[in-house]
């Protein structure tokens, strides 16, 4: 096997504290300092966007930290230009890491006449000259289909499973994982399993787009902790509904763990008044002054887990090994407190 040099990093502008984080964490890692590539992104007075890079990445394994969060579509194109600039600069391997991957719940025709924006997304970043993903809780497994290069797709639920053993230690016998919606049912298996938690499915009928008409409690949760575990929380109207229905039901305590934040519109506002005591984000999508704010949002990091994959990636070892709770426990000594 070829052996590849040391990673380079670069980032756009989406999300820099997490780069940041994860060159601090990879020089940890190496035992000295990671810096991120020298390079500006700028917009012209008609918005369109130009990346200068300022040192040479002639045969440089590269990865480019860019999640594609709001504003999407000015973060998606930033990651294309970047790309493209570094591959007419010789770079000799880029990688995307995306933490979050914007259209991705655009991964089927739901109805007549809609387009598939999850593979039009990936046909561009492939045409752009990223040669690997690297990312983090897809909202649909079968996005890594629809790329014709290698996708890493990092799970959150063990990271979720460290914080949980956590914060409820000495409660774990009264835990139940809670899938939202029946779609989510194997990303809640996997972290009940993980935390040795029952399984318990709110149940939701939609009359029309975005507003929930009726829900259904599936499995006892009376006197239960109840930990809702989605990967996507938009504007939070579902789970605050379901929150309140789960204590209806006779839980004790509704707790949630989302992978991505997007809080946008009245999420943070009806997560705040919510009957839910917890929300727990990570931070695969800077957050907000509001969501810092909100007195019942926790984030939790992931530039441990995204480092060692970075690192894994360039040494050609495994990156699945990541996915074990033994091996990141070492990775996250520390960093999760009562």
């Amino acid at each position: 096997m070829a052996t590849l040099l040391e990673p380079k990093l670069i980032t756009g502008s989406s999300n820099k504290p997490l780069a940041n984080a994860i060159t601090r964490r990879m020089a940890l890692h190496r035992g000295k300092p990671v810096d991120l590539v020298d390079a500006r992104v700028e917009r012209f007075n008609d918005q369109e966007i130009f990346v200068e890079v300022y040192e040479n990445v002639r045969g440089e394994d590269m990865f480019i930290i860019q999640s594609t969060s709001n504003p999407a579509n000015d973060n998606l194109m930033e990651l294309l230009i970047m790309s493209d600039a570094l591959r007419r600069s010789s770079a000799s391997r880029i990688t995307a890491v995306i933490p979050y991957f914007g259209y991705a719940r655009q991964d089927r025709r739901a109805k007549a006449r809609t387009p598939i924006s999850a593979k039009l997304v990936a046909n561009m970043m492939v045409e752009a000259g990223i040669e690997r993903v690297l990312t983090m809780d897809l909202h649909a497994a079968q996005i890594q289909g629809f790329f014709d290069i290698p996708v890493d797709n990092l799970y959150a639920s063990p990271i979720f499973a460290l914080d949980i053993k956590t914060q409820f230690e000495g409660a774990m016998d009264d835990i139940m994982v809670i899938s939202p919606d029946v779609g989510g049912v194997a990303r809640a298996r996997e972290l009940a399993k993980r935390i040795g938690a029952p399984l318990s499915i709110v149940d939701k009928r939609r009359e029309k787009h975005g507003e929930v008409a009726e829900m259904t409690v599936i499995g006892n949760v009376e006197g239960k902790k109840c930990i809702i575990v989605d990967d996507i929380c938009d504007t939070a109207g579902t789970l605050c509904k379901a929150a309140e229905v789960l204590m209806e039901h006779g839980a004790t305590e509704v707790h949630s763990y989302i992978t991505h934040g997007v809080l946008s519109g009245p999420a943070v506002e009806r997560i705040s008044k919510s009957v839910m005591k917890s929300l727990c984000i990570t931070d695969s999508i800077e957050a907000t002054q509001p969501v810092r704010d909100t007195p019942n949002i926790r984030i939790i990091p992931t530039a441990p887990l995204f480092a060692q994959a970075i690192l894994n990636i360039a040494n050609g070892t495994s990156v699945s090994s990541l996915f074990d709770t033994e091996t990141l426990e070492a990775s996250y000594e520390g960093l999760f407190n009562k």
